[in-house]
């Protein structure tokens, strides 16, 4: 997923964890980032303070759950949220000059960023949660295409 600038972040359940707080506030942040790409000029101040508060709560939120069950990369996963908040605490300075093109860039950035940290990142730390839990990884149901259900170990069972 690649989204640009007339394409706004959306939804997908391939961003869908098993976790149900961690996918509800996934949910919203994909919302504040699509409420960024589309704001207009004097809108960006207050799409980006919106995004970089609930990505602030995500990620501490997100950061005490790792460092409280001992995940194992937490110290890069961390990193990468406190550098994304960095970045935010800087175009918001930039976009206070009158900077709008930053932010815009910024929205883009983020827009190719979060599905890949979900799926990657966020997706270690749901299975490392439900295994503490559960004693196994998170069993996420899509519905709807069925090649996309099928896995890899069922791709003959779905006509082409």
């Amino acid at each position: 997923m690649n989204p640009t600038l007339n394409e706004p972040l959306a939804w997908s359940d391939s961003m869908a964890l098993g976790h149900a707080r961690i996918d509800d506030e996934h949910q919203h942040l994909v919302a504040l980032i699509a409420r960024l790409q589309q704001a207009a000029d004097d809108e960006l101040p207050a799409a980006l303070r919106a995004l970089s508060d609930e990505a602030m709560a995500h990620f501490a939120a997100e950061d005490d759950l790792m460092t409280a069950t001992a995940f194992p990369p937490r110290d890069c996963h961390i990193k990468e949220h406190d550098a994304v908040l960095a970045t935010l605490r800087g175009v918001a300075g930039r976009l206070a000059r009158g900077e709008h093109e930053v932010a815009r860039r910024l929205s883009a950035e983020l827009a190719a960023w979060f599905p890949a940290h979900v799926q990657h990142l966020d997706s270690a730390l749901s299975h490392w949660l439900c295994k503490l839990r559960h004693g196994a990884r998170p069993v996420v149901l899509h519905l709807g295409d069925d090649r996309r259900r099928a896995g890899p170990d069922r791709r003959d069972a779905v006509a082409a």
